[in-house]
């Protein structure tokens, strides 16, 4: 169950309108690694979760917290939208400055939510569930939360320096360091499962059905082999089953594509032979 207090977690008070950086804003809200993917990712995987009630328990936590952070920009959005729809013509027209910065805002924010944030990126691209993993297995989902917390904070860092708004820039410091934390978290909760299940994703598949030999060869692919000299080129591997292993020249292990024409009903190209020997039959 969930309930609501009227106070924000945090403050979110711009010291004054800015319809244009609103825009921008909305990459964390409803982009690819806003709040909004957050929120859902780890509400799903919290209400899937099978495993032990410490992870369930601390998953609902940090999405819980995520809903607040949606609140919280949602309302710096409306809030910097503020006056944004007098846009007197006149005015504008006369001051170039003026125009410039009704052209950049995002005119949906006026037309269609009466000045308020939209579930939306920056550019106006729709929010989508795709954004979200909840896969089931913990080790997988705290991989993904620690990349989603990692990209959200990298922006949140970058639109910090995009504003001298001493209000806005209060509200993204505080964002900035949850997402600190919840790195950590993740990273946390990441090492203990790696004592228990190891570290690759699943634990419980049979390695014996696994292509051991090719378990641990770094292929040289392409140009240069500046690549040779990574930790992931030599030495044990990561998992403690095995050494890496170079390969500087690979060579194909499959075989040449040969694929059968399709059937007639297909209506396919048909390799030469048969096409001459339709041919034959039309003229005959």
């Amino acid at each position: 169950m969930f309930y609501h207090i009227k106070e924000l977690q945090y403050n979110a008070k711009p010291s004054q309108p800015d319809p244009v950086y609103a825009k921008k804003l909305q990459e964390i809200l409803g982009g690819q690694y806003g709040e909004m993917s957050v929120m859902m990712q780890y509400l799903f995987q919290g209400w899937n979760c099978r495993a032990e009630n410490k992870y369930k328990d601390m998953i609902l936590d940090i999405a819980t917290e995520e809903i607040a952070h949606v609140e919280m920009i949602a309302t710096m959005i409306a809030q910097l939208l503020d006056g944004a729809p007098a846009n007197d013509q006149e005015q504008a027209a006369k001051d170039p400055a003026i125009e410039a910065v009704l052209g950049g805002m995002n005119p949906q924010h006026a037309i269609v939510n009466g000045l308020g944030a939209q579930p939306n990126d920056s550019v106006g691209y729709p929010w989508t569930a795709r954004y979200t993993v909840a896969s089931g297995n913990l080790l997988a989902d705290f991989r993904a939360n620690l990349n989603a917390e990692s990209q959200g904070r990298l922006q949140v860092c970058r639109l910090y320096e995009m504003t001298t708004d001493p209000g806005v820039r209060d509200m993204l410091s505080f964002l900035i360091a949850r997402d600190t934390m919840h790195q950590n978290q993740w990273m946390a909760a990441i090492e203990e499962l790696e004592q228990t299940q190891g570290a690759i994703v699943p634990s419980s598949f049979n390695k014996e059905y696994e292509k051991q030999e090719v378990s641990y060869s770094f292929y040289n692919f392409s140009e240069g082999t500046e690549s040779q000299q990574g930790r992931w080129a030599n030495g044990p591997t990561l998992d403690g089953k095995g050494s890496f292993e170079y390969i500087q020249d690979p060579k194909p292990m499959g075989q040449i594509p040969d694929l059968k024409p399709g059937p007639a009903y297909i209506h396919g190209t048909p390799p030469k032979e048969m096409r001459e020997a339709q041919n034959q039959t039309f003229q005959s």
